[in-house]
């Protein structure tokens, strides 16, 4: 049986609304260690996502016409200034392997998780598919040691 999104998501998602500050958004990835945040409105619907890499260079920085415009990061840029709105997503009982070629044809590091209704779930990033890797390599290791003693 095919393995699903929902037996490698992360569950515990962190989000933050488009009103929150670019800098407040830094720290807080920062101090929960991820690199993805799934934006939501206060009804807690999706509605965007942000990654580091949208704080480390937003894309208007490269659009300036001052070639000495500095980007700071400050609360002054909100993250509906910078989050992504055509949000590339995976549903809990998507396979792995739909959700890997979903992340690969999107070129993006993680995706947040619906279940049927909609609602946001999990999120499942690139470490998370690097575990299932690593499950299933040990699995067919430990497979091939039981051929062999049998």
């Amino acid at each position: 049986m095919p393995t699903k999104v929902s037996e490698y998501m992360t569950r515990k998602v962190i989000t933050i609304q488009p009103e929150a500050g670019l800098r407040e958004a830094f720290f807080l990835m920062r101090d929960e260690a991820i690199r993805h945040l799934p934006v939501t409105n206060e009804a807690g619907e999706l509605i965007g996502i942000v990654s580091d890499r949208e704080l480390r260079r937003p894309g208007w920085v490269d659009e300036s016409p001052d070639i000495g415009h500095e980007y700071d990061l400050t609360d002054d840029l909100h993250i509906g200034d910078v989050m992504i709105r055509d949000i590339v997503h995976v549903r809990t009982y998507d396979t792995l392997t739909k959700a890997v070629g979903t992340l690969l044809d999107y070129h993006v590091g993680a995706a947040p998780v619906l279940d049927k209704t909609g609602d946001l779930v999990g999120i499942l990033s690139a470490v998370d598919l690097l575990k299932a890797f690593q499950n299933t390599l040990e699995t067919q290791k430990s497979n091939k040691k039981n051929r062999s003693l049998a």
